[in-house]
């Protein structure tokens, strides 16, 4: 509805600006070529002046109301446009497999999207400002032009197809390059988030100089493309340039050769060279269009690739799991699109409810893909992963989801205060809830540190933090939405051996006869007090067990057992 409010406002704008021109026409016939008429009688002619002058005003005065409007419903359909596209993106960004997010940079996702909205807004922009009132005002030309004389009628409709065939030449040179330029940015995008991202590690081993040579390299690759289509926009714009101007001259040349035939009269005359501006000025900007079209016509391309890609599988009528109280691998196994073998490799285990279990194993065993299972991030490509005796194909997942409770290697902590990472999982939590989470994981000493309380500024990824700290945060933002089934990936894999005891003690203190317990660790001090170890290797679990029993059996745990003794030593 906006969007025609402002077409008509167009509409309006344009009618009336061209209607000064003939207003122009009839005061200089009235009031200049037949100046004569009026000698002598001097009230007549400043009546005459007056009229025409103030139907000008009049018009002009309407032409810029209706633009003021025009302009108004134009940015409200641009932001409105602009806004839905980029949330229709995001949403769909986030509901794609996870798998999907393991091959791209996240940079390069949001290039993309900003990249759309931005050629989008100005696309829609020269759509009503300049193609639709150019061709509203060609066809008020045209009909009033041809009331005078069709053959001048004629003259304007040649001379438009022969522009557009000229600017459409250079135009899909113009969108090859595009697309060129496009892609690198992307490319560009996703580098530069990395290495912010990763700002410590560069700068601490010195690789500054390094990291910016290499993004270098593809801001020339750009700059090289972005210089090649300068040279295809100048040669556009010099061609169609000229053509219009030839054009145009053409046209004022017939124009006073029918005012010398007694065709037209020195008015319409007037009223046409003025219309000659209105016409052929914006088609000198038909280039610009054109390069707008073809870059939107690319990132539209890009756009429309990630909206199409497939979603994170949901079922049609999904079953409602219910309080997780059992979780069960039966033969589960799963590859990677790239791998040769397969990660996991027929898989069963069962748990229920109050039970605290742990999978261990060297690097590459499986231990992370076995997670990803675990939580639908990953699905089996045999077997069935079942909770509640429900298989997790007729799940939703994101119901399911909404019972775990999260800790990974890396803590991953959001730019912000401590209270807005606890509200990440939470937003309805109290404060009360707040603290006794806190308190529960152990981060009284972080509060006593704090400034500002919950309202203290951890930073991007808490770099502000230690790595004990960072931990403890993402225990209590686990433990706060109480979850059925927590999951430890790994959790203390990166701490120093004193911090490493101490969350495992957290651990330990916050695994309950309520909920599931999943320990995924490579340090065996770390799964001990476990109800029950399973040993992986290869993706396959080839002991399972109690520490004490899995010790006496000397296997692959007592191996790995003895090293870890012998490293602590």
């Amino acid at each position: 509805m906006l969007l025609f409010f402002a077409l008509i406002m167009a509409t309006i704008n344009i009618c009336f600006s061209l209607s000064d021109s003939i207003i122009t026409g009839k005061l200089m016939q009235d009031c200049g070529v037949g100046l004569a008429k009026y000698k002598g009688n001097e009230m007549e002619f400043i009546k005459s002046l007056s009229f025409w002058l103030g139907l000008s005003l009049g018009a002009a005065m309407i032409s810029r109301i209706t633009k003021n409007f025009q302009d108004y419903f134009t940015n409200v359909v641009i932001q409105r446009t602009g806004a839905q596209m980029y949330t229709d993106g995001i949403k769909k960004s986030l509901d794609l497999p996870y798998a999907e997010f393991e091959d791209q940079r996240s940079g390069e996702t949001l290039s993309k999207l900003t990249k759309v909205r931005s050629d989008s807004e100005k696309l829609i922009t020269l759509s009503i400002s300049l193609i639709f009132q150019t061709i509203i005002g060609f066809i008020f030309v045209i009909i009033y032009v041809a009331r005078i004389d069709f053959r001048i009628s004629l003259i304007f409709l040649i001379t438009a197809p022969i522009i557009a065939l000229v600017s459409s030449y250079l135009g899909k040179k113009i969108k090859i390059v595009s697309k060129k330029i496009v892609n690198q940015t992307n490319a560009l995008a996703g580098s530069t988030t990395e290495s912010l991202r990763n700002i410590e590690l560069v700068k601490s081993l010195g690789l500054t100089y390094q990291e910016e040579k290499r993004l270098n390299l593809n801001t020339f690759k750009i700059l090289h493309l972005e210089l090649e289509k300068v040279r295809y926009i100048r040669s556009l714009s010099f061609i169609q340039g000229t053509t219009v101007h030839f054009l145009r001259t053409c046209v004022v040349f017939t124009l006073y050769y029918f005012l010398f035939g007694g065709k037209i009269i020195v008015g319409d005359l007037l009223t046409m060279v003025f219309f000659t501006f209105f016409i052929f000025g914006p088609l000198q900007e038909l280039g610009n269009f054109i390069i707008v079209v073809n870059e939107t016509k690319v990132s539209m391309e890009n756009f429309k690739t990630l909206l199409s890609a497939p979603k994170e599988f949901r079922p049609k009528n999904p079953k409602h799991v219910g309080a997780i109280q059992s979780l069960l691998f039966s033969n589960v196994s799963f590859q990677h699109k790239t791998a040769k073998f397969k990660a996991v490799e027929n898989i069963n285990f069962e748990i229920k409810q109050g039970q605290t279990v742990a999978f261990v194993g060297p690097s590459g065993s499986g231990k992370t893909t076995l997670v990803k299972l675990l939580v639908g991030l990953y699905i089996p490509a045999e077997g069935q992963v079942l909770y509640n005796d429900i298989d997790s194909a007729e799940i939703d997942l994101l119901d399911l989801r909404k019972q775990l409770g999260f800790v990974t290697q890396d803590a991953q902590l959001f730019s912000g205060t401590i209270r807005e990472n606890l509200l990440f999982v939470k937003p309805n939590a109290t404060d009360e809830d707040l603290y006794d989470a806190l308190k529960r994981a152990s981060c009284e000493k972080l509060l006593k540190r704090a400034e500002d309380g919950l309202n203290t500024t951890i930073g991007e990824g808490g770099i502000k933090v230690s790595g004990g700290e960072k931990q403890r945060l993402s225990i209590a933002r686990a433990i706060l939405r109480n979850p059925n089934l927590l999951i430890f990936d790994e959790a203390t894999s990166a701490l120093d051996s004193i911090t490493e005891e101490e969350i495992n003690a957290t651990i330990r203190n916050i695994s309950d006869q309520n909920r599931i317990t999943v320990l995924i660790a490579h340090r065996l001090s770390t799964v001990m007090h476990a109800d029950r170890i399973f040993v992986l290797e290869q993706g396959k679990i080839i002991e399972q067990g109690k520490h004490d029993d899995l010790i006496a059996e000397k296997g692959l745990y007592y191996a790995m057992w003895r090293q870890q003794i012998g490293e602590r030593k």
